[in-house]
């Protein structure tokens, strides 16, 4: 939000930094008085602090800027990568074994070769689906998943399975799998069928030696129990039961490949993990796992295939980073400090969550849109006047190069790199689903912009609004929908009206996504806000309707009404018989985790060296050792 008075300042004195590297901001270096206090911008935990500087312009405009750390890739750094598995032979070398490992998984399909026997074979065909969806290969062998799941579907019964299709007495970890696998892929399935699990008590009941094998079913059952619908108690139960377990477990085991596969899935869960990153863990571990799949010739085939998939599309990476960053360099960005500069981490978000060497304007269109719309974050959030505000938001809305003759000098160049930007988009939008998208995307990027000024008018007046009220605008001024929209327009996927009803606003799934990143970013950032003086925020706002309750009850509340969307979420995502196929919606739902996936540690969008650096360095910079 856009606080757009100044505390009283005090005695502290430091060196005021240029806010732009232009002549108009020569002004700009002064010394200035701080504030007592530390900003920190929402959904940043409280014990990160970003202390807010004000600063005095030439023309007497005391603004205030929030020391957000500076951009950590520099553009010669990026320019300078290099890697050897964009040559010719990688590509040939990969061609050859996915043909091979083609090969491979019919044999499974049709009940032949080593890695197979017949007792087991319903859970050999859910495994080699699992895993080759988590080695991040699975794009190749789309038909071959199909086939594996409609066989394992058609034993499928009201007791879920069992290892074989002629098992008297179904299986734990394989109906685990399957109920997962199966669901993931729209296949109705029901997770009634976990409830004969369950012992005399109504308990979820393992055997108490803790053996690998049954804390792989302990596994498979948590994984299961992630993607639940809501009012499925049993899954409830399972998550539960299955969280207790596995920690237990991780306590007696020694370290190793599998006890790093149980320590990701504790961490990351699935609304919260990233395909890449995934497949960077598990390409670890795979291949080191006696239950399912022997090492040999052929699964060493498989994780050969999967460590040069990775590395082949690390060199794509390399040219489309590249490009990135030299777009930013390049434009006014690059000479403003006061915001965050984010181009390369929200990069890497969407290189994680799309590995197709086809989607590269989904993934470069995704980064330069969130970055413009963290830039316009800070402004309206901390630099910006009032009735700058006002001249920017009427800018949007003319959509014209001359609308920028009348903006402040620090906005013409913000104001045409966002024109640019979403014409570009546009553009590409219209070569991948034949007709004009722009005005569509101007109704979104309109909506955030009103929402930002409706933020700073009630900090203005001081009003405090009521829960639904500051919901309703918060799940706009996120960003979500901006992120999402123009990207994948981009795909080749077709999103006729009827379908991009259903994944845009005013659709369940927009406005669940934006609702859960606004209150998981509230939940973070509630006490900063309040240091500074901002009240309004969901625990606030929940507060203020219900003025018996605490912190601790709205905290909690929020919470539960987190984990409740999730649910709602999966159910928008997965349920069957839809109109709408799940890779038309899965883009969408994957942003939603990404964005995810930043809150947790911290505010990864303000505080990006730890993690999230991690991150950049584990899923783009680095390849794979061969």
């Amino acid at each position: 939000m856009a606080l757009l008075s100044v505390a009283p300042l005090v005695s502290t004195w430091c060196v005021g930094k240029p806010l732009v590297g232009s002549s108009e901001a020569k002004g700009l270096l002064r010394k200035i008085p701080t504030l007592e206090m530390c900003r920190l911008t929402k959904s940043v935990t409280p014990s990160i602090s970003m202390c807010l500087t004000t600063t005095v312009s030439d023309d007497g405009v005391q603004r205030r800027i929030a020391n957000h750390h500076s951009n950590l890739w520099d553009d010669n750094f990026i320019q300078s990568l290099s890697t050897p598995y964009g040559a010719t032979a990688y590509h040939e070398r990969a061609q050859k074994l996915i043909g091979e490992v083609k090969v491979i998984i019919n044999s499974i399909l049709v009940e032949d070769g080593e890695l197979i026997t017949a007792p087991n074979v319903l859970l050999q065909r859910l495994s080699i689906v699992d895993s080759i969806e988590r080695l991040g290969i699975d794009r190749h062998f789309k038909n071959e998943i199909k086939s594996a799941l409609d066989y394992v579907y058609s034993y499928w019964n009201e007791k879920g399975i069992g290892c074989g299709r002629d098992s008297v007495v179904n299986d734990l970890n394989t109906t685990s799998l399957g109920l997962r696998t199966l669901r993931l892929h729209g296949y109705p399935v029901s997770s009634d069928v976990l409830e004969q699990f369950k012992d005399q008590n109504g308990q979820f009941a393992c055997s108490a030696i803790q053996t690998e094998g049954e804390i792989k079913k302990v596994l498979n059952l948590f994984r299961a129990s992630l993607i639940a619908f809501p009012g499925e108690k049993v899954l409830e139960e399972a998550e539960i039961f299955s969280t207790i377990y596995l920690k237990e477990a991780l306590l007696k085991i020694p370290v190793c490949s599998f006890s790093r596969e149980i320590a990701y899935v504790l961490e990351y869960g699935w609304h919260m993990n990233l395909p890449r990153l995934e497949a960077r863990n598990y390409i670890d571990v795979f291949g080191q796992d006696p239950i399912y799949l022997k090492p040999n010739m052929k699964t060493q085939k498989i994780l050969e295939l999967a460590k040069l998939e990775f590395n082949i599309f690390h060199s794509l990476q390399q040219k489309e980073l590249k490009h990135l960053s030299r777009w930013w360099k390049d434009s006014v960005f690059s000479e403003l400090t006061f915001p965050r500069h984010r181009h390369v981490e929200y990069y890497t978000l969407a290189s994680c969550i799309d590995i197709d060497p086809q989607h590269s304007s989904f993934r470069l269109g995704f980064a330069k849109i969130f970055h413009l719309a963290t830039v316009l974050d800070d402004i309206y959030d901390t630099f910006g006047m009032m009735d700058e505000l006002e001249l920017f938001t009427a800018a949007v809305k003319r959509w014209h190069p001359s609308a920028a003759e009348w903006l402040p000098e620090y906005m013409k160049g913000v104001y045409m790199m966002l024109y640019e930007t979403v014409n570009e988009m546009a553009r590409e939008a219209e070569k991948s689903q034949g007709r004009d998208t722009l005005n569509y995307a101007r109704q979104a990027l309109e909506a955030y912009i009103d929402s930002y000024m409706k933020e700073a008018k009630w900090i203005s007046s001081g009003f405090l609004p009521t829960f639904e009220e500051y919901l309703d605008n918060g799940k706009v001024s996120f960003g979500y929908r901006i992120a999402t929209l123009q990207p994948i327009l981009t795909l080749g996927i077709p999103f006729p009206h009827h379908i991009l009803q259903e994944i845009d606003f005013p659709s369940r799934l927009n406005d669940f996504a934006g609702s859960i990143l606004r209150l998981k970013g509230d939940i973070h950032s509630y006490q900063a806000e309040r240091s500074r003086g901002e009240e309004s925020s969901g625990i606030s706002c929940y507060m203020k309707d219900n003025p018996e309750s605490t912190e601790e009850d709205a905290v909690t509340y929020i919470n539960a009404m987190v984990n409740r969307l999730l649910k709602e979420l999966n159910w928008e995502l997965l349920k069957p018989h839809s109109n709408v196929p799940i890779t038309s919606k899965k883009h969408a739902f994957d942003i939603l985790r990404a964005f995810y996936h930043l809150y947790k540690h911290r505010d990864g969008f303000s505080v990006a060296s730890n993690e999230i650096r991690n991150l950049v360095m584990t899923t783009v910079i680095e390849p794979v050792p061969l």
